[in-house]
């Protein structure tokens, strides 16, 4: 962890920049923080927590706001993207008190999109992996993918109430189109084994609305997004890159339900913390309740 010190020196930097509009602020009729959650509800977020530094902040200087963004927003589970092992090994301490996870690198030393869930709440009924390529059942690159990419999945049991949901969550290829199409139809698949029960998916899919893979999603009959279901719901870019206004079209971070769940709430939470931003990327949620 850093020092007192050296985080007093990020937060100077954080504020020069922002003074010379190298970091951009969110407009105030923009800044979403997280609603009070209801009782019944089930919470799913998605987070792409970004590998390592946003702006001037180092990955470590944000360890924090990643893990107290996390519990305020009190998931029942997230799906996060670009969890490094050291990111692993900082949260599963941090979090660990009200939390566990699913999940293995896509490579060696490489990159988690784990689930983290309410380990009180819930019993993790199955839980697997698999890989976006042509051999998904090993570690493997698919089609013309620039990088290795993993699906992390588990079906997730209330110890109270015996219901229980799937959340599938991945991190699509930012390059290979071959490899984002036939990558989401393995997901599909995987989804329809599960059509019987709530399914939620939650991902970076480094592609916008209305483009091919985000259609084959909506289009698939099977899995929805939760933006247009809810009726309480917001319409804002989730990846910013510390200039929101020159992202103004950068949707491309979805929750996503099969039609066992009902949508209430979806929100893109931009209030960040303390001014500072907690990640490239903004956490998305969506408050769900089972039919």
């Amino acid at each position: 962890m850093l020092t007192e010190k050296e985080m007093q020196q990020i937060d100077e930097l954080i504020k020069a920049n922002i003074e010379s509009g190298e970091i951009e602020l969110v407009p105030e009729d923009k800044i979403f923080d997280f609603l009070p959650k209801k009782d019944d509800v089930i919470r799913i977020m998605s987070f792409n927590i970004r590998c390592s530094g946003v702006g001037v902040q180092t990955a470590e200087s944000r360890y924090p706001l990643v893990s107290e963004t996390i519990l305020k927003g009190d998931p029942d589970s997230v799906g996060l993207q670009e969890a490094t092992p050291e990111w692993m090994d900082y949260l599963k301490d941090a979090l660990g008190d009200k939390y566990d996870y699913v999940g293995i690198p896509r490579e060696d030393e490489g990159e988690y999109s784990s689930i983290f869930y309410k380990k009180d709440k819930y019993e993790v009924e199955e839980s697997g992996n698999f890989w976006l390529s042509e051999t998904p059942h090993k570690e493997s690159k698919g089609w013309d993918a620039a990088c290795t990419r993993i699906c992390t999945w588990a079906v997730l049991r209330n110890k109270e109430t015996n219901e229980k949901y799937v959340h599938v969550n991945t991190h699509l290829d930012h390059i290979g189109v071959l490899a984002r199409r036939n990558g989401v139809e393995i997901m599909l698949n995987k989804l329809k084994e599960y059509e019987n029960i709530p399914a939620v998916f939650t991902a970076d899919m480094n592609i916008l609305e209305g483009e091919e893979n985000y259609l084959q999603f909506v289009n698939s009959g099977l899995m929805y997004d939760t933006k247009y279901k809810a009726p309480n719901t917001v319409n804002y870019l989730t990846y910013h890159d510390v200039h929101p206004s020159e992202q103004e079209k950068s949707i491309i971070d979805y929750v996503m339900i099969n039609n066992k769940f009902s949508a209430d709430t979806y929100r893109v939470v931009t209030a960040g913390i303390d001014g500072k931003y907690v990640s490239d990327h903004f956490p998305i949620y969506a408050d769900l309740y089972i039919k």
